[in-house]
Parts: C-alpha cells; sequence; structure tokens
C-alpha cells in the first residue's frame, strides 16, 4: 500500500487538519514526521444529536485520530524540555529587531541540540545515564545564556517520573510503519509547518527548524520515497503568515483587516494575529515544483464571499524583468513588484453550497485560474471551517 501525505503549500495555517481529519476516517495509520507542538490544529466537528459544532484545537496529535490504544511516539524523537523553551525566549532577545518570531516552544534550540549532536532521544530517558546527560546538557546551556532560573535535579526527577508512563507508548517507528505498510495498511501523513517555512526552502531565516517538505515525511518516517503515492498540498484561498519574514502580497489596509476578521486569522498556538493578503501563485508554484502535488485542497473560500474584486499574485518583477522563480535572496525579495491578475468576485455566500457545480461561476472560475497557472488540480475546497463545510470537485479524466 502506498502512502498519502497532506502538506501545506504557503506559510502554514492553511487547514491541513480538517482534511487530516476528513481522510482519517478510512485509514489505518496516522502520522506526524517533523515539528512538534508549534504546529497547531483546528478542527470544528459537529457533537451529539442536535450536531452542534465544537472546535478542538490540536497541537502535537495527528488531527482527528481516536488515540485509544493507538498513540505511539517513535523511540528516535527529539525530546524538547522546559529549558529549551527558556533558551528559545533568549534567542529572541539576542536577536532584537531582527527577531525571527518563533513560538517560544523550544523547537529551534531542540532541533540545534539535534544538529550538534548533543540532544536527548526518547530512548534516553530510559538509559540508566539519562540524568547526567541531562546535566550536561543544561548546564551547556548556562555557559552559553547565562545561569537563568532552572531547577535542574527538578526536572530530572520530573522527566524520570513521565518516563514510567511513557514508555507503554514507545515504539521502534521505523519497524512499526514498515510492518504497517508490508500488511497493507493505509497511512496518512499530516505535515506540520508549510513549504516556505522549510530550513532549506523556505524564507530562510524566517524558518522553522525541520524539514517541512514531502523530503522531511521521507526523513521522519524513513519511509522511502516510492512508497509515497498521493501528495496533497493545502492552500488557503488567500494567503497568510505569522511572526517576522518577507510577505510579497501582504495587505496592509481594508483587504487586510477584512481577511483578518472574516477568517478569524488568528495563531492556534500561539493567538497571535496572522499577516494577511492575495494569493501568491508563485509562491505556489515554487511550492508546487519542491513537493510534486497531484492535486490541491482549497480552503477558505468563503472568506472571499463579500469582495467585489479578487487579485492574486502572478509573477514578481524587479526593474520590469520577472524573476524566474521564488528567490532565495530575502534583500532581492524585498524589491520585487507582484503583479497581479484581477478577478471578479461571486459576492454571494457559498458555506450552505455542497456541491462544486453549485458554486457562483466567478467563484468557479477563481478555482479554474488557479489549476491553469499552477497546473494541478482542485481536489477539495473548503467553504466553511465546519467538517461538513468540505466540497469535493470532481478531477479531470484523463485520456490514453
Amino acid at each position: 500500500m502506498s502512502v498519502t501525505v497532506v502538506l501545506g503549500s504557503q506559510w502554514g495555517d492553511e487547514g491541513k487538519g480538517k482534511l487530516v481529519d476528513i481522510l482519517a476516517a478510512d485509514i489505518d495509520v496516522c502520522a506526524r514526521c517533523a515539528g512538534g507542538n508549534n504546529a497547531g490544529h483546528t478542527i470544528v466537528v459537529p457533537i451529539g444529536p442536535e450536531r452542534t459544532k465544537k472546535t478542538f484545537a490540536f497541537h502535537l496529535l495527528p488531527s482527528g485520530l481516536d488515540c485509544t490504544g493507538r498513540l505511539f511516539i517513535s523511540d528516535r524523537a527529539i525530546l524538547v524540555f522546559d529549558f529549551h523553551q527558556i533558551v528559545d525566549g533568549l534567542k529572541e532577545v539576542e536577536l532584537g529587531g531582527s527577531s525571527i518570531g518563533t513560538t517560544k516552544k523550544g523547537i529551534g534550540p531542540a532541533y540545534s541540540g539535534k544538529a550538534s549532536r548533543s540532544g536527548l532521544r526518547i530512548h534516553h530517558l530510559f538509559d540508566p545515564t539519562f540524568a547526567d546527560k541531562f546535566r550536561r546538557l543544561v548546564d551547556g546551556r548556562f555557559k552559553r545564556y547565562g545561569h537563568f532560573e532552572y531547577d535542574t535535579e527538578g526536572e530530572i526527577t520530573r522527566y524520570q517520573s513521565l518516563a514510567a508512563r511513557l514508555k507503554p507508548y514507545v515504539v521502534d517507528s521505523l519497524a512499526y510503519m514498515h510492518a504497517a505498510l508490508a500488511g497493507g495498511q493505509r497511512v496518512l501523513v499530516e505535515g506540520a509547518n508549510a513549504l516556505m517555512l522549510d530550513l532549506d526552502f523556505g524564507t530562510y531565516p524566517f524558518v522553522t527548524s525541520s524539514s517541512t517538505s514531502i523530503g522531511g515525511v521521507c526523513t521522519g518516517l524513513g519511509i522511502p520515497p516510492r512508497r509515497i503515492g498521493r501528495a496533497i498540498g493545502v492552500v488557503k484561498a488567500y494567503t497568510t503568515r505569522v511572526g517576522g519574514g518577507p510577505f510579497p502580497t501582504e495587505q496592509l489596509g481594508e483587504v487586510g483587516v477584512h481577511l483578518q476578521e472574516v477568517g478569524r486569522e488568528y495563531g492556534t498556538t500561539t493567538g497571535r494575529r496572522r499577516r494577511c493578503g492575495w494569493l501568491d501563485l508563485v509562491v505556489l508554484r515554487h511550492s508546487n515544483l519542491i513537493n510534486g502535488y497531484d492535486c490541491l485542497n482549497l480552503t477558505k473560500l468563503d472568506v472571499l464571499d463579500a469582495l467585489v474584486e479578487i487579485k492574486v499574485g502572478v509573477r514578481y518583477l524587479v526593474d520590469g524583468k520577472e524573476l524566474v522563480g521564488f528567490p532565495a535572496d530575502l534583500d532581492l525579495l524585498s524589491k520585487v513588484e507582484v503583479e497581479y491578475v484581477t478577478l471578479p468576485g461571486w459576492n454571494t455566500p457559498i458555506t450552505e453550497i455542497t456541491e462544486y457545480e453549485a458554486l457562483p461561476e466567478n467563484c468557479k472560475k477563481y478555482v479554474e485560474f488557479i489549476e491553469h497557472t499552477v497546473g494541478v488540480p482542485v481536489e477539495w475546497i473548503g467553504v466553511g471551517p465546519g467538517r461538513d463545510s468540505m466540497l469535493v470537485k470532481p478531477l479531470p479524466v484523463l485520456q490514453n
């Protein structure tokens, strides 16, 4: 059996969790492969006989998962300790005006420890020398940042207690995943963050600390590329990002406020107001080059309902010349002029629509413009926050 992968195609917060929640009903294993509790996913589910909608916020668990007897963690996973969060804040203070705008969840310092081969992994919790390793790790941070307030011995005691509770859930993830595949089980991978926050291909240094691309699925779970059968890119019908960094199509005026307020653009993990702007297809093409999407899930299309006209960024120009691809150099990116195509809005609510063909013509033209420009079909369209507010768009039939 092949693996289905759901990935963010912009700067995160595209609504990956909602699609995973829907797809999870038909799979056997749902896995996360990178990042940590810096990635928040919101699910809105009808509960009870009255179908009252209830909102759930996930931070570590894969969305849509009944975890009773099914929740496992890799023995190779790097541990994020409380002192990592303290160090995360200290690093941001150190950067001053150049602050990256992290979630301060300790993810960056934990990945730094992993890269420098000084981090501790899940299996170290059960090592008799764990306490000594932990003390050396904390002492190293004291030497780097000064002696910040931290109860090292108290934390050792706490983690040793937690280790006993955690042990039944720890597995050799490599053996677990390959046994699932060999047994014909259906595997769904939920990506964290998004391509433009990828450590290599995002807007570095305003990125996360992990590989958020399809490559991160292979390295994070130990799955060979040939086992990935389908890659789904989740794209918001406009663009948002949290924290610092470049944002070519950002709108600071009336349009930006509309997208923030109507789209309820506040971070699940941080509560921070998201920056908003028009859909950027230069970003989406860049994302597709790396991840090779088989189809797209277009989300939050209903947020555009009341707009008379909608702009879409299609090219970056510098001194009148088109840039080839998305630039690595942020100084160059700061000079780009975005070329927009303006499309007519549909000026009618679509949240109650349940079939693609019933969407307003201008709405369908917007969807089809994205498909044509990016070269990837849209299969799902989100028209509201609830689990049931997802339309399935028939994919084109390929001719032999």
